[in-house]
């Protein structure tokens, strides 16, 4: 490995390190079986590196990592749905499970962004990162105001949704 490769190189795992949890994130919403979030992560590091000599550094990696990533979990997705029926899933295996959040009020929005078709999942997991209107649009090949409208309408059906899912835990549990 030469010079100019060794210092990419290390242009890029430094960046990646640096926004790793953009992975983590878009694996956990994309991939319903924890025990194959790994497999997904390395795909889209794989898709990450093969793109890097084209990235433009004079915009955000961040977003960038995004699109990539998205559009790696997204194939992915589709995939393991086509295979879905050749596989069985650990996911209740107790070393594979994963940890149940402190609040149960996330583990209820966990639950409803799973629910999300995959352009509403990215634009909920980019919104909740911070990024900008322009930059999920960006991200995701839509207008800016389109991206508004739709964050606009999944925020209110996750509210409908979430307010069910707490009145029928209420109903459930004989708190009413």
């Amino acid at each position: 490995m030469n010079v100019a490769n060794q210092s990419r190189s290390e242009a890029f795992t430094g960046l990646r390190q640096r926004h790793e949890g953009i992975l983590h994130k878009v694996a956990r919403a994309y991939c319903p079986v924890p025990a194959q979030r790994p497999d997904l992560i390395q795909e889209m590091t794989v898709a990450l590196w093969r793109a890097f000599e084209r990235y433009d550094a004079a915009r955000p990696f961040g977003t960038w990592m995004y699109r990539i990533s998205l559009n790696v979990a997204i194939s992915f997705f589709r995939s393991e749905g086509r295979h879905a029926h050749r596989t069985t899933a650990l996911e209740h295996a107790p070393e594979l499970a994963e940890p149940i959040p402190e609040d149960p009020r996330v583990a209820v929005l966990l639950e409803c962004i799973d629910e999300l078709n995959p352009l509403d999942k990215a634009l909920v997991l980019m919104h909740l990162d911070g990024y900008s209107y322009a930059e999920i649009a960006d991200v995701l090949g839509i207008s800016e105001s389109n991206a508004g409208t739709k964050l606009a309408r999944i925020k209110e059906r996750l509210r409908r949704t979430m307010t069910a899912h707490v009145a029928k835990e209420e109903t459930t549990n004989g708190t009413r």
